[in-house]
């Protein structure tokens, strides 16, 4: 497995949309609001490709997984943290993570942030193997419930 930067040299959007599409389907009927991976596009991904810090996993020329990386204030957010369903659990999402603590670290930022909804919780289970750690809990605008928990790992630096 390789980790390439995704930059402007990148073409591949159809298939990068494709892989997020399918990797966030199971929780389509399981969280509302519904995940706004629905309302990307083709053009509204490499705008977010340009504006933050994005990399894919290659398994030969096959696209097996995705992160987006946008550097804030004290940490580095974590989205659109995707795996091709048939590369879950082979790896590939703890070496893009390690990919965005080299990130976090090359810009001196002390923790990685992500949210995820409330309602996957095997997704919590995961990132806390992982080392990160449960801190806050948010709602979506229009929302009187948490709809997503947020979750921090200290980086060293």
């Amino acid at each position: 497995m390789k980790i390439v930067r995704i930059d402007e040299g990148f073409q591949r959007w159809d298939e990068l949309l494709a892989l997020i599409l399918s990797s966030f389907a199971y929780m389509n009927d399981r969280i509302d609001p519904p995940s706004s991976a629905l309302k990307l596009t083709p053009a509204t991904l490499a705008d977010k490709a340009c504006a933050e810090i994005a990399y894919a996993a290659m398994q030969g020329d096959t696209l097996s997984g995705c992160i987006f990386l946008r550097p804030e204030e004290d940490c580095l957010y974590i989205g659109k943290l995707a795996i091709a369903p048939e590369s879950q659990g082979r790896g590939v999402g703890r070496r893009l993570l390690a990919v965005a603590e080299q990130a976090a670290q090359d810009r001196g930022l002390a923790s990685l942030r992500l949210e995820t909804r409330i309602e996957l919780v095997e997704n919590h289970d995961v990132f806390s193997r992982w080392g990160f750690e449960k801190v806050a809990e948010n709602a979506h605008p229009g929302f009187t419930r948490a709809t997503s928990i947020e979750m921090s790992k200290p980086v060293s630096v």
